[in-house]
């Protein structure tokens, strides 16, 4: 059963009625972020019911030493912690003197959380009745500013509703903190100064071993009604903490409201000595717009993002929630205004996993950023691949492998890999395709390539030498083979030919020589340049060839499809709908022994290497391998039924579409795998916006053209997007009886619609 507790909402996520068994599901949920740090949405004051305290803030990490019981060579030394940052949002609060906690509160009423993705704020508001018999009322409103991205504030009121109390607010910081998924307990931050003057605290620490030195700061003002008061304010400095106490009378039923503004300077940003100064020039700044004024400039920066971004779906406001919360969360993650960053899969809502950059990025993340924000978003996630194109290389020579061969690392923070799991680690290989898709998929879409002559060709001269090296003459074949793999399904470790590495591998080598070849004609000066760089000749890419051109696949004539690996047939073709349900999710009720040896896929490897590669295959055979792959997935990876969606709907099977739409899109908020407590899925946020704009829209670039194929699921009226297409902004809306594009100022373009083409005029709509 998933969880139904989220109220249906076009633009907020809602939560009715105090539970303490959901806290920790409903702080991933509402968590909130501005690309530079983010926050788990933990109650501001104090809460001794089970709680995930959690800040970040963007870059910062921990080379946690790696933990194994058996050391091998090769394995990283270290897995990289998301470090929980400092605390800045504490504020305790005390009531004649009785401390506020709802997990020990006689009563909470009208608990209300909300979450509004429109505006980029979070509220939450209830009624209390504490143990010692006094009912009030509280208010609880804060956001993280996307203008000024060092700050958030907080605006937290309290009226009596019983009789006149005095009232203790304490705002705080609190660098005591650790990680839950710490390794060894190693201490992650080293405290080097705590201080408190003139209504400001301070707390300089630094990360241990990676030397992150980072100032988090706050002031607060306190309002009776709506005038500031200024009393006297207790101050209280500890060795971990920077506490103010403003105590205050508050007759019944009138409002007294903290404002407290904080956040962190990051010596990433600023030079060391620097941060205390730069912290002082924000709260200045924040002063003195105040709270109302943030809150409006949040409102207009949001209202900006959305012009772009947005997804409207009528008539299914579960689908329209599902759609907007994705695209809100990818926006708090990432917004690319800092290349140095990437798309960590927890974002800023849990410690899971480690690392900011995965695959997913250039496999999933990519086309969301193409089309919804300016092209050198998506360049700039590009060149932070090339940036650590030395690192991949030296991945590679701790593998054994030589001459320049890159294997970019399956989590990274710097570019050298930090997982330290073998059958990610050594196995999983097939990442190193995807950043090569990437270049390719990022000049179809945009028509620039630039980046493939200046930087793009180096990163895909050292995959194409890993490909060659990484693979094996069989005698028995007579073919190139690849062993000791895992492919995207990894419910499947430690097999051999994996389908979908092989015709990566040679995907990546083939299109490596077509790139070679075409900047050799028409980049010369960079040809020249990048040859003398890495020093390849004619002979080492005849031996490419041979690989590429000699590549085996394992294939099934009985089924007519390929296969997953070598042995999937010798598995037990028990299909899932044969599995008992109180068997689900089967990565927390088996054993990795039983998962290994069942046909149950976690995301369809083949399936994957049919939604990159389609063009390469045909719809009957793709027909074929989705319905033969289909019923063994168990899709108990988050980058899953987004893929499935898409390829339901070129199938023109709706109802399918429509079903596995709905599971990425609401995959944290009903927690189809009953693990969003630790956090939410971001990446996979990004294949709910192509579930809909590459299924039900059948958007392609084919032939240098935008091509539609529209669909709609019974279950819409219609639906629209917007897409930025080589700097022409197109709005596609999509109807039962018909599809209506508009295209901004510009030029006219040329789209291809249902196979047939048109010409669309700006500022004008057609209609089809």
């Amino acid at each position: 059963m998933n969880q139904n507790y989220i109220l249906s909402n076009e633009w907020s996520i809602i939560e009715e009625g105090f539970d303490k068994s959901r806290v920790k599901s409903s702080e991933s949920l509402f968590s909130i972020g501005n690309g530079a740090m983010g926050q788990r949405a933990n109650f501001e004051e104090d809460y001794t019911g089970d709680t995930f305290q959690g800040s970040y803030i963007a870059g910062v990490y921990y080379p946690d030493k790696t933990r194994v019981g058996w050391w091998k060579n090769g394995y990283p030394e270290y897995f990289a912690k998301v470090l929980n940052a400092p605390n800045w949002i504490g504020i305790h609060v005390k009531i004649n003197d009785e401390v506020l906690d709802l997990a020990s509160c006689k009563e909470v009423k009208n608990f209300r959380r909300e979450l509004n993705m429109k505006e980029g704020w979070l509220l939450r508001t209830f009624e209390a009745v504490l143990q010692n018999g006094v009912e009030i009322s509280v208010s609880a409103k804060r956001l993280l500013s996307l203008d000024i991205d060092e700050v958030g504030a907080i605006e937290y009121s309290i009226i009596p509703l019983s009789e006149s109390v005095a009232i203790e607010f304490s705002p705080y910081l609190d660098a005591g903190i650790t990680n839950e998924d710490s390794n060894w307990d190693d201490k992650f931050w080293e405290i080097l100064d705590v201080t408190s003057t003139n209504n400001q605290a301070y707390i300089h620490s630094h990360t241990m071993k990676t030397e992150f030195h980072v100032c988090t700061f706050m002031e607060s003002q306190l309002f009776l009604e709506n005038e500031k008061i200024n009393i006297p304010t207790t101050e209280f400095v500890s060795k971990t903490k920077a506490l103010h106490t403003y105590k205050i009378e508050v007759s019944k039923d009138q409002k007294a409201t903290l404002y407290k503004f904080a956040g962190y300077t990051v010596d990433r940003n600023h030079k060391k000595e620097e941060l205390l100064l730069a912290a002082k020039s924000v709260l200045v700044k924040v002063l003195t717009l105040g709270f109302e004024e943030l809150l409006k400039l949040q409102k207009k920066a949001w209202r900006k993002i959305w012009d772009m971004a947005d997804i409207t779906i009528e008539g299914d406001v579960q689908a329209q929630q599902g759609i907007r919360f994705n695209i809100f969360q990818l926006n708090q993650t990432y917004l690319g205004t800092d290349a140095r960053l990437n798309i960590g899969p927890k974002g800023f809502t849990g410690e899971k996993y480690g690392g900011s950059t995965y695959w997913d990025t250039e496999a999933y993340c990519l086309p969301f950023y193409m089309a919804t924000k300016d092209q050198n978003v998506a360049k700039s996630l590009l060149e932070y691949r090339y940036n650590h194109l030395e690192k991949a290389i030296e991945n590679a020579e701790k593998l054994g492998f030589s001459n320049g061969a890159a294997l970019y690392p399956m989590v990274t923070m710097n570019g050298e890999e930090c997982h330290n799991e073998w059958e990610i680690t050594f196995q999983e290989i097939h990442r190193n395709a995807a950043i090569a898709f990437a270049i390719f998929n990022y000049y179809r879409y945009t028509g620039d390539y630039s980046y493939i002559p200046e930087k793009g060709l180096e990163v895909l001269i050292g995959i194409a030498r890993f490909w060659y090296q990484r693979a094996t003459y069989s005698t028995d074949k007579n073919k190139y083979v690849i062993l000791g793999v895992t492919g995207p399904n990894e419910y499947e470790n430690n097999i051999n030919n994996n389908w979908y590495t092989n015709y990566s591998a040679q995907w990546c080598i083939n299109y490596t020589m077509e790139n070679i070849k075409k900047i050799k004609n028409d980049f010369s000066v960079d040809y020249n340049r990048i040859m003398a760089k890495v020093s390849l000749t004619d002979n080492e890419i005849s031996k490419w060839k041979r690989i590429a051109d000699n590549m085996y696949f394992p294939y099934s004539q009985e089924h007519k499809v390929f296969l997953q690996q070598d042995g999937f047939l010798d598995k037990e073709q028990i299909t899932v709908s044969e599995l008992d349900k109180s068997q689900r999710p089967i990565n927390q009720k088996w054993s990795w022994d039983r998962i290994l040896r069942s046909p149950y896929i976690k995301q369809a490897d083949v399936l994957q290497g049919f939604y990159f590669f389609e063009e390469d295959f045909t719809q009957r055979e793709l027909e074929q391998h989705f319905d033969f792959y289909e019923p063994f997935t168990v899709h108990e990876s988050s980058l899953s039924p987004c893929v499935h969606s898409i390829q339901a709907a070129k199938l023109n099977r709706m109802e399918q579409a429509y079903e596995f739409y709905l599971r990425t899109s609401r995959l944290d908020l009903d927690d189809y795998n009953k693990e969003v407590e630790e956090g939410l899925h971001i990446t996979s946020m990004a294949g709910t916006w192509m579930s809909i704009v590459e299924g039900f829209g059948g958007m392609r670039v084919k032939n240098n053209t935008l091509s539609f194929a529209p669909k709609i699921p019974k279950e819409w009226q219609a639906f629209s997007f917007k897409v930025n297409f080589r700097n022409q902004i197109l709005k596609v809306n999509i109807s039962h009886d018909k599809t209506i594009f508009e295209l901004g100022n510009g030029e006219e373009l040329k789209l291809i619609v249902n196979e047939q083409e048109i010409m669309v005029t700006p500022n004008n709509l057609t209609a089809v």
